[in-house]
């Protein structure tokens, strides 16, 4: 017995002593990690909690090694000032910025309860009282941590919907017809699918129809990233991998049809978002005549341009080489893009886009300097691959041979207006992207714009500018969205919605290029600015219409997992210049928020016909940059990135993540979210954080814990007539629905690796049954790469 007892007496000997080990270096790292970096904070004006704390922290430990019991008094006040401090600097109880700040002290006091009545030789009551109170902070924080993994900061505001919303009243009949022939299903680029089979009561029941592989590359930087929304004519799916290599797959069965590789080679944004498809025989551009006499072979086409800079046509039926275009199929696209070469510093992003007999896209290019390629946009016969018409920024000369380099591109889709025979342009910035000092004329007009350009000529019909000499690469970067709204007179309106990566949404008259929701020109800070530069001195905002994530930021919404990385996102954020958005760029680090990611990125929106609601989702995350000239770039070579970009006494431009040093933003989450807008009303209904870290985590390494923090999003959102939103671009490897009404969550499926390209929904004519598809080939910035197209359906009834 005795034996027993001395054994029990050394295992709380040396657990006491452990206990004691643990919360000494805890305390003794918090205490001096505070001080250090807590007089550098206060230096710069921030916060003085760090430092104070820092303090009684060493003093805490101190009493510890003094055994002195009133230590234990020392740490519920620590804690308690800490609880206080948060709250008011919180603003209320919201859990992400509080946990930040309360959990490592919380762990330290819990410490103090174990370890202080043992060094001071406390027993009976109080030693047992002190135990459970350790034992009370314990329960607490894990009913902490069980709390990361239900969302946090959702919106609902049903009220904002409107009561008796307006019957639908956009340009294309969603009801006419069952094809998802464009990018976005339809010309308008709604993205919404008229299917109503799959609706919240039974969606949990999808299950997994087929699977096909499309081969495409999965390691190097030929890789590329799979965006890919294919299209559905009747039983078959048309669909891209990065590389351009096209296939006709069964819409019932996933099997292929036919499969054509181009063999197109390219290490720069190597992407294929979706193809464009031609039927001559519902071609209204054309007159009967025209029809009979075009040969009985590609009568229905899928147009594709390529990352090494070609336009193929193939024949749909058999993916054969339509050999009445350009030759042998092949339009050779570098034609009058020098200085372009091999597709390296050129290709076409956008989609192509079909306007009766026409096919135009826009490019992409470097960016690096007003020397790189032309911006160019062109549009091409379908039937023969002729170039009809080019619209150029500096050339008002739509027939030109030869194109202007450094103008502004066109990497998003464009849009096209059958009833108002025009083509909307989404443009972006002319080259290079922070420094404008030495802009064309062009650029200052056309750069990060919509320009509606006449469909059959190239002419401008009118230009809207979304921002400024724009310094922050803030493209365009989605499609303009045909719609019906009505403007500040109440009238409804044939107009465009645009997203933005600044996280505004314009609304445009789509007639005039006049606002139809109210935007007002606001004074914005303009220096200091880089060399021979300047700033404009206001910026459009659109005012009535909500924007997403658009916050001024301020020290205490600043972020970490821990104490420790959000003291350092402060630091960084008082060190560095910030004026709220349109920041001004110089050579002195400054940040940018939202980042050039936006924002709204290219995924677009996606809008509920029957109700006009509108779901979009963005990203939300900052960067610290600086320009930097020759001299100053020698000191970053092989340490830090630089982007490179040649602009007047620029070589580069060190651009980081605003992250500390664990790779976790440094501001408040979520860091993504999707929404629900009424576009009667103008107003929110609901927002919700999208995605989890169960894929991703500190330092790279993946947590395997779903918390649904709300991570950044690429790759766009589907509304469906049955009450559903389906959306896949987020950090993890999930497809999921939402409850189009509330924002809920009701249904997830775990994917091979993540998506990013924006979910296909369609209703087959052969069988009748629903799809939902999604082209998974791995999340933005994930390592883990795939090259599966998933198709889900409900289960067989057996009627």
């Amino acid at each position: 017995m005795s034996s027993i007892d001395d054994s029990g007496k050394c295992f709380h000997k040396y657990f006491s002593l452990l206990l004691k080990i643990i919360f000494s270096l805890l305390t003794a790292v918090t205490g001096i990690y505070f001080i250090i970096g807590g007089v550098k904070l206060a230096s710069l004006g921030g916060s003085y909690y760090y430092a104070i704390a820092g303090l009684a922290y060493l003093v805490l430990l101190a009493s510890l090694w003094m055994k002195k019991r009133r230590g234990l008094h020392l740490s519920v006040v620590i804690f308690i000032a800490t609880a206080i401090w948060s709250l008011i600097e919180v603003g209320g109880l919201s859990y992400w910025p509080l946990t930040a700040r309360l959990v490592v002290p919380a762990i330290i006091l819990m410490l103090s309860f174990w370890v202080f009545p043992a060094v001071s030789g406390a027993n009976g009551q109080r030693n047992r009282l002190s135990f459970a109170g350790g034992w009370g902070v314990f329960v607490g924080l894990l009913v902490v941590l069980a709390g990361a993994f239900v969302p946090h900061g959702k919106i609902y505001n049903p009220s904002a919907a409107a009561e008796h919303p307006e019957a639908y009243a956009s340009p294309n009949k969603a009801e006419a017809d069952q094809n998802w022939d464009h990018l976005s299903r339809n010309a308008s680029g709604t993205r919404f699918a008229v299917v109503d089979q799959i609706t919240p009561e039974n969606v949990s029941k999808l299950q997994v129809a087929w699977t096909y592989h499309t081969g495409r590359r999965l390691v190097g930087k030929e890789a590329g990233v799979d965006e890919n929304t294919p299209l559905q004519i009747g039983n078959v799916l048309y669909s891209c991998t990065p590389q351009n290599v096209v296939a006709a797959i069964d819409a019932d069965t996933g099997k292929s049809i036919w499969r054509v590789d181009p063999k197109a080679t390219a290490v720069s944004h190597v992407t294929c978002r979706s193809v464009g498809y031609y039927d001559i025989d519902k071609d209204s551009s054309l007159s009967q005549e025209e029809k009979a006499v075009a040969p009985a072979e590609c009568r229905q086409r899928i147009i594709t341009t390529t990352v090494d800079a070609r336009m193929l046509a193939l024949d749909a039926k058999t993916g054969q080489a339509c050999s009445d275009f350009g030759t042998n199929g092949t339009v050779d696209l570098h034609e009058g893009m020098k200085p372009a070469e091999k597709g390296a510093a050129y290709h076409p992003s956008g989609t192509p886009v079909i306007m009766g007999h026409l096919t135009v896209f826009g490019t992409w290019i470097f960016d690096h300097s007003d020397k790189d390629a032309s911006g160019v946009v062109r549009a091409y016969d379908v039937r023969n691959g002729k170039l009809a018409w080019s619209w150029n920024a500096e050339e008002d000369a739509p027939y030109a041979v030869n194109h202007t380099g450094g103008t502004p591109n066109v990497w998003a889709p464009a849009t096209y207006d059958q009833e108002l025979n025009t083509v909307y342009l989404p443009t972006g910035m002319g080259p290079p992207d922070y420094w404008g000092g030495e802009r064309m004329p062009s650029s200052e007009k056309f750069g990060s714009a919509v320009v509606a350009v006449d469909a059959s000529t190239g002419k401008t019909k009118w230009v809207f500018q979304t921002v400024h000499h724009d310094l922050w690469d803030y493209d365009l970067p989605s499609q303009p969205v045909m719609y019906e709204m009505k403007n500040e007179q109440g009238e409804r309106v044939p107009v465009l919605i645009q997203t933005t990566k600044t996280g505004q949404i314009f609304v445009i008259d789509r007639r005039t290029g006049k606002p139809a929701s109210k935007v007002e020109e606001r004074p914005v800070v303009t220096t200091p600015s880089g060399q021979n530069d300047h700033l404009s001195p206001t910026q459009p905002f659109s005012v009535d219409m909500p924007a997403l994530g658009l916050t001024k930021l301020k020290e205490s919404d600043m972020w970490g997992i821990t104490p420790f990385d959000q003291l350092e996102c402060r630091i960084a954020f008082k060190s560095s210049r910030y004026n709220g958005i349109f920041t001004p760029t110089a050579e002195s680090s400054y940040i940018q928020f939202p980042s050039t990611l936006g924002g709204m990125n290219w995924g677009g929106i996606s809008i509920d016909e029957r109700d006009n609601i509108m779901y979009v989702n963005d990203i939300r995350m900052g960067k610290i940059m600086a320009l930097k000239t020759a001299e100053e770039a020698k000191a970053y070579k092989g340490k830090y990135p630089i982007r490179t970009m040649f602009a007047g006494p620029y070589v580069g431009l060190k651009s980081d993540f605003f992250m500390s040093s664990l790779g976790v933003p440094c501001q408040n989450p979520p860091f993504g979210t999707l929404s629900a807008i009424d576009l009667n009303t103008k107003k929110l209904v609901w927002q919700v954080p999208v995605g989890t870290v169960e894929d991703s985590g500190p330092l790279g390494v993946k947590t395997h814990m779903a918390m649904p923090i709300g991570m950044p999003t690429l790759g766009g959102p589907t509304a469906t007539a049955g009450g559903i939103v389906f959306f896949a671009g987020t950090q993890d490897n999930y497809l999921r629905a939402f409850n189009s009404k509330t924002g809920e969550e009701i249904w997830k499926y775990r994917l091979p690796v993540g998506a990013t390209a924006s979910p296909l929904v369609y209703k087959s004519p052969k069988t009748g049954k629903a799809y939902v598809v999604i082209s998974a080939g791995g999340a933005a910035h994930s390592p883990d790469q795939g090259d599966y197209l998933i198709a889900f359906s409900l289960p067989d009834t057996g009627k």
